[in-house]
């Protein structure tokens, strides 16, 4: 066995010791709140009501017959799940001792053998900011193993040209045929347009953005004079953070990057969960619990507000 085979086994081991057993009494064993109504298969079609997600509206129908029609699912008791996981040069950043990679691996190690314990199939796309690696859709523990492993493998690219996940996102869009669960994990440093593609392919299947953050993303602390490098580009520079002035610029520069990926989530239409470095997984697998109940008590399943989509606990 190879030693990122066993760096695997270890990891998977430990995820299901301290926080899948953690949520297993949280949860009670009641995953559907997490996957209930993910595999659908088409039934029917009736006219629009007021309570209808109008993400379900079927717009062939409705031009022909002039009455707003909406398609009705069939619930499938198996759910294919994909993971769509931005390996670009931007995630190994980490502020303290955990990495926003070390974040995607875990998250994605979970929630992985949450569908798999339940006799769901898992599939992903590996991308690095250049190439991606597709894993077809499998069940079982052997196939949560496989994925932890080829993370674990999947080159560091030192630089890149600035990462473009609306390619990437894109591409999984013409691959996955059958309407599934889909994780987008990033933390969408990328050029612009991403949104877009996001939105297409949730008009197609049921899709979760994972955002990765860490404390530094939004604020810079006074430690005087530091190096900093582009993730993606190599490019450095030197900065004094003990410049109040730049410390002020940085702040309203990521404030402005903030409202600029909230507008494009919005504009998206897809339920957003943000995971910080700094964050316990088990309460952001609570809050992607509360996220799937409130999202269930929405006219069938339509987005969330804002401050619920981006990691506020839902409220009774």
């Amino acid at each position: 066995m190879s030693a990122s085979r066993n760096s695997a086994e270890a990891l998977l081991k430990r995820l299901e010791w301290t926080v899948i057993r953690r949520l297993d009494g949280l949860l009670q064993g009641d995953y559907r709140t997490l996957f209930r109504g993910f595999g659908l298969d088409l039934a029917d079609l009736r006219e629009y009501q007021a309570h209808d997600d109008v993400r379900h509206i079927d717009w062939n129908v409705t031009a022909r017959t002039q009455i707003p029609h909406v398609r009705v699912y069939n619930e499938d008791r198996e759910v294919t799940a994909w993971f769509l996981l931005d390996l670009s040069p931007s995630v190994d950043f980490g502020s303290g001792s955990v990495s926003k990679r070390q974040m995607l691996t875990e998250f994605t190690g979970i929630m992985a053998r949450l569908l798999t314990r339940q006799g769901n199939k898992i599939g992903a796309v590996l991308y690095d900011g250049v190439n991606t690696l597709a894993l077809p859709p499998r069940g079982g523990r052997e196939q949560v193993l496989h994925l932890l492993d080829r993370i674990a493998l999947n080159p560091r690219l030192l630089h890149t040209p600035v990462s473009d996940i609306s390619q990437f996102i894109g591409g999984a869009y013409g691959a996955i045929k059958r309407r599934s669960l889909i994780f987008v994990v990033s933390d969408f440093i990328s050029s612009p347009g991403w949104d877009r593609a996001l939105a297409a392919l949730n008009r197609k299947h049921e899709v979760l953005a994972i955002r990765l953050c860490d404390p530094l993303d939004g604020a810079l602390p006074d430690i005087g004079m530091l190096q900093f490098e582009d993730a993606e580009t190599g490019e450095t520079v030197f900065v004094d953070t003990g410049d109040r002035g730049f410390r002020d610029r940085y702040i309203a520069a990521a404030q402005r990057n903030e409202a600029a990926l909230l507008e494009a989530f919005t504009a998206a239409g897809t339920d957003v969960l943000e995971i910080s470095t700094e964050d316990d997984l088990v309460d952001a697998i609570r809050r992607f619990a509360d996220l799937r109940k409130v999202q269930r008590a929405l006219s069938g399943g339509g987005t969330l507000p804002p401050h619920l989509a981006f990691g506020e606990e839902a409220r009774p």
